[in-house]
């Protein structure tokens, strides 16, 4: 994309896209809002499903930032991805209640059920696997999260149970 202003897409090859258009419709409504970049990288990333760098460069032309910042703030918080997640996000905490309590088997077994490594998506696109550093539920250690869904008190023999939930 050039670093001019961008017309909402109606003269690039994601015209035809609409969610492009959507996305010009976001940059739109938060444009001249206090905070307008984290809102509409929200947004983006729910459009999208992830944040691709050409999405990155349009709303850093849009808001008049610097792409630098734009990437700044995708990489910095972990809520934004910058490849495709699977439709199940299981996330294991790996802080420090859940870690002594076994979390890092957690992830093994994850990982050997799904023959995924940390960060990666399984080939169907069902499963992405991701560790975080606290979710919150300390007395439940070691918990893992599928999506919004909370899981405690694990031991990896009971990872291919949780999984085939949502097989």
């Amino acid at each position: 994309m050039d670093e001019k202003k961008c017309t909402g897409c109606s003269d690039c090859q994601n015209a035809k896209d609409p969610r492009y258009q959507e996305l010009a419709q976001v940059i739109d409504e938060f444009r001249d809002m206090e905070g307008a970049l984290i809102m509409v990288l929200h947004r983006a990333q729910e459009i999208f499903g992830y944040l691709p760098e050409d999405v990155q460069k349009i709303v850093a032309v849009e808001l008049d930032l610097p792409l630098a910042e734009v990437y700044g703030v995708t990489t910095f918080y972990s809520y934004f991805s910058l490849k495709p997640r699977g439709k199940y996000r299981i996330a294991v905490c790996l802080g420090t209640a859940c870690y002594v309590r076994g979390a890092a088997e957690l992830v093994s077994a994850i990982e050997k059920q799904l023959n995924i490594k940390v960060n990666d998506t399984t080939s169907d696109g069902r499963f992405t696997l991701e560790v975080s550093r606290c979710i919150g539920a300390c007395g439940l250690a070691p918990v893992m999260t599928v999506n919004d869904d909370v899981y405690g008190r694990l031991s990896p023999d009971k990872v291919p149970e949780i999984l085939a939930k949502y097989q």
